[in-house]
C-alpha cells in the first residue's frame, strides 16, 4: 500500500475522529478565512504547545510563493532595510565601516552627519555600542548595523579606540536621517558629454538627485547625456516617470498600467522637461529591471534616444508593498505595465514556479545571449512598433538598439573568487587603515591613484587572498591583473573620496560607455544614422 498512502489514510481517520469532538463544533467560516481559522484551531487544540508566530512566518512565504515570482512576504527584520532603500533614507549615525581583523573600523565619515558633528574620525575602531562589546568573535557587520541604525533622535553611546590615544574615547551620537543616494556618480566624461550612473535602484529621492546631477553637468558645458541603468533592479516608478518626462515632448506616452483590480492608468509627458532636445543614450544590461525598463522602453518607443548594452531582465509587473501590523510586509503584484508601443516586457512565468523562472534567467548565460546578439530569441508573436515604425518586441525585456556583448576577457575564475569572498573590500579596508597617514596626504583622487600605481598592490592582494584560502594562480592572475588592480584601486579611493570616485575609477575603460561616447561624438546619438550605419556594417 505504501507509506505515503498509509500516512494519508491515518490522517483521514484521525480527522474523522476529531470531527466528532464537541470542541470542533461551530468552526464554520468563509473560504477566505480558512488560514486564520486553521491557525486558531492549532493554537487552541494542538497536542503540543507551538509558536503560532513561528508557524505563520513559515507559512507566509510559502503562500506568496504560489503567486507570480515577484510577489513575496517580507519579514519585519528585512522590511525595515527595504523600506529605507525605497524612501531613500535611514536613521543612523553617519559612518561607513568595515570589519578588519577582529574589530569594526570606521572607513569614512558622512559629511554633515551626526558622527562628524560628534567628532568621530576615519580610522576609529568601534569597541562598544551602547555598552555592548563589538570586538573579537562578538560582532558581525549585520549586528553592528542593527545597533547603529534605529529610531531617529535616539542617542547611541560609542566607545572608540583611536590611534595615538592611550585610553578609549566615549562619544554620544544622536541618530539622524541619513540620505541613501541612488545616483552614485555624475561627471563630464568627454568634451560635452555627461554621464549619470543610477545604480542599484530608484528611490523616492532619485528624481531630485537627478535634477541636481543634471544641473551640475549643464554648468560644466555638457549637452549630450549618458544615463547608466546597468544593474539597476528598479524601485519607485514615479522617479523613473519623472526622469522620462525631462526628455520627452508634451503628450508623449511614458507608460500605462492595468490589472484585475487596477483600472487602466496612462502617464504622458507634460511638456515641461528641460532636456527635450539633448542627445541621449541609455545603458542597460541583463540586471536592469522594472523601473529601469520603464525608462528604457519609453525612450526607445518614442525614438527619443538610443539604448545600448544587453537585453534587460524582463520584469513588467508592478508591486505594492503592504505593511502589516507587526512591521512585516507583503509585496503583492497588482498590475502589469506597458511601454508606449503597447508591449509588456514581462518574461514568461507560471504561478508557483519561481525557481524555474530564475533558472530561465540564468540560462541566458549558458545559451550565449550575453555574448552574441544572434543568440537572443525575440517573441515574434509580440511584435510592436516604435513611434517611427521600428520593430520592437514584448515578452522578454527590452532589447537594446546597439548590442554590446559581455566582456569576460579579463574575468577569470580567480577574479570571481576574489569578488565572491569579499577580498577586494577586506583588503582595501585593511590597506586604507594601515596606510591612512600617508594616503590622507592626497587631496584629490588622481594624485592618490598615481601613487597607488607605484605600489605592489597586485602582489599584496593576491597574498592577502591566500590567508582566506584562495590559492594563487599565476596564469589567471596575469590575465585578470588589470581588472584586479582597477577594482582594488577603486575600493581604496572610495574609502577616502566616496562612492562617486569608486564608480569613476571602476568604470574606466568600460566598453559600453566607450561605445556610447563614440556614438554621441560621431552621430549626436541620432537613431536613424546610427542604425543605418549598423545595418551597413553587417
Amino acid at each position: 500500500m505504501g507509506y505515503t498512502l498509509l500516512a494519508l489514510l491515518v490522517g483521514f481517520i484521525a480527522g474523522e475522529l476529531l470531527s466528532r469532538q464537541s470542541l470542533m463544533h461551530g468552526f464554520f467560516q468563509p473560504e477566505s478565512n480558512k488560514i486564520s481559522l486553521l491557525l486558531d484551531i492549532i493554537d487552541n487544540a494542538y497536542v503540543d504547545e507551538v509558536s503560532i508566530h513561528d508557524l505563520t512566518e513559515q507559512v507566509m512565504p510559502k503562500l506568496m510563493a504560489e503567486l507570480d515570482p515577484h510577489s513575496a512576504y517580507i519579514p519585519a527584520d528585512e522590511f525595515a532595510e527595504l523600506k529605507a532603500d525605497m524612501e531613500g533614507q535611514f536613521a543612523g549615525v553617519g559612518i561607513e565601516y568595515c570589519a578588519i581583523a577582529d574589530t569594526m573600523v570606521v572607513l569614512n565619515i558622512i559629511k554633515g552627519g551626526p558622527a562628524e558633528q560628534a567628532g568621530l574620525m576615519p580610522g576609529d575602531r568601534i569597541i562598544t555600542v551602547n555598552n555592548l562589546k563589538f570586538t573579537g568573535d562578538n560582532f558581525s557587520e549585520e549586528k553592528i548595523r542593527n545597533n547603529l541604525r534605529g529610531s531617529e533622535g535616539i542617542t547611541v553611546q560609542l566607545q572608540i579606540q583611536r590611534r595615538g590615544e592611550n585610553s578609549l574615547l566615549n562619544y554620544s551620537v544622536v541618530r539622524r536621517n541619513i540620505p541613501l543616494t541612488t545616483i552614485k556618480a555624475y561627471y563630464k566624461i568627454s568634451d560635452n558629454i555627461g554621464l549619470i550612473k543610477i545604480y542599484d535602484s530608484f528611490s523616492a529621492n532619485t528624481y531630485n538627485e537627478f535634477i541636481k546631477a543634471m544641473a551640475h553637468l549643464l554648468s560644466q558645458g555638457c549637452s549630450k547625456f549618458i544615463i547608466d541603468l546597468r544593474s539597476n533592479s528598479g524601485g519607485v516608478i514615479d522617479a523613473a516617470v519623472n526622469i522620462c518626462n525631462e526628455f520627452l515632448s508634451a503628450g508623449s506616452p511614458i507608460v500605462y498600467a492595468e490589472g484585475n483590480a487596477f483600472p487602466r492608468e496612462e502617464i504622458q509627458a507634460n511638456g515641461l522637461g528641460s532636456l527635450q532636445e539633448n542627445p541621449l543614450v541609455i545603458l542597460v544590461d541583463q540586471f536592469s529591471a522594472s523601473a529601469s525598463e520603464i525608462v528604457a522602453g519609453a525612450i526607445q518607443d518614442n525614438d527619443r534616444g538610443l539604448i545600448i548594452g544587453r537585453r534587460t531582465f524582463g520584469k513588467g509587473l508592478i508591486q505594492n508593498q503592504i505593511e502589516l501590523s507587526d512591521s512585516s510586509a507583503v509585496r503583492l503584484t497588482i498590475a502589469r505595465y506597458f511601454t508606449p508601443s503597447g508591449r509588456n516586457i514581462q518574461r514568461k512565468y507560471e504561478l508557483g514556479k519561481a525557481e524555474e523562472y530564475n533558472e530561465e534567467f540564468l540560462d541566458r548565460f549558458s545559451d550565449g545571449e550575453e555574448f552574441h546578439e544572434d543568440s537572443v530569441h525575440q517573441n515574434e508573436q509580440q511584435l510592436f512598433y516604435t513611434k517611427k515604425g521600428r520593430k520592437v518586441y514584448g515578452g522578454g525585456g527590452v532589447m537594446p538598439d546597439i548590442f554590446v556583448p559581455l566582456d569576460t576577457a579579463e574575468i577569470t575564475s580567480y577574479y570571481i573568487n576574489l569578488d565572491r569572498n569579499n577580498i577586494f573590500r577586506q583588503y582595501s579596508g585593511e590597506y586604507s587603515d594601515a596606510n591612512r597617514v600617508k594616503l590622507s596626504e592626497f587631496k584629490d583622487h588622481n594624485s592618490m591613484l598615481d601613487y597607488l600605481k607605484t605600489q605592489p598592490i597586485l602582489y599584496d592582494i593576491t597574498h592577502f587572498a591566500e590567508k582566506y584560502g584562495i590559492k594563487r594562480r599565476s596564469n589567471l592572475i596575469n590575465i585578470s591583473s588589470r581588472s584586479i588592480l582597477r577594482t582594488t584601486y577603486a575600493q581604496i579611493l572610495g574609502n577616502f573620496f566616496g562612492e562617486e570616485t569608486f564608480f569613476v575609477v571602476a568604470m574606466e575603460g568600460d566598453p559600453i560607455i566607450g561605445r556610447a561616447v563614440e556614438i554621441l561624438n560621431n552621430n549626436n546619438g541620432d537613431i536613424k544614422s546610427v542604425l543605418e550605419g549598423k545595418t551597413k556594417g553587417r
